[in-house]
């Protein structure tokens, strides 16, 4: 599956979810993620639950939803790899992901741009198998 190719077509909408080192968990609405390559992707946070949580248990889920009829969609299983703090990395992503500048108060939001390696990709709905 080409992930990069298949984000960038995709409309829909999309829910991180993450977890403290006690196993609460939380979802947030998160934008599609910042295609690296064929295997890692990055999310920009925020210093809010989310990233407290990735803080603490490096796995998370991002569910994908398509904007079609049904129920078409992504679920990416997550480790995070790394982070980081570099305003300039972080305002870099942003501008290459919403390069209108009504994007400015998102991206002004973001403090820390997480980098995950996607270990499993499933469908929306089902196991994925034959």
């Amino acid at each position: 599956m080409d992930i990069k190719k298949y984000f960038e077509e995709a409309e829909g909408f999309g829910v991180l979810s993450t977890a403290d080192r006690e196993g609460r968990v939380d979802s947030a609405v998160y934008a599609k993620p910042h295609v690296i390559d064929e295997n890692t992707v990055a999310f920009i946070t925020g210093e809010k639950l989310t990233h407290a949580n990735l803080q603490d248990n490096p796995y998370a889920i991002y569910l994908f939803r398509e904007e079609s009829p049904g129920y078409s969609g992504k679920r990416v299983y997550l480790k995070k790899e790394r982070e980081s703090d570099d305003p300039a990395e972080v305002e870099q992503a942003c501008k290459e992901a919403w390069p209108a500048a009504d994007a400015a108060g998102y991206c002004e939001r973001g403090k820390y741009i997480v980098y995950f390696r996607a270990e499993k990709i499933l469908p929306l709905v089902g196991s994925g198998g034959k």
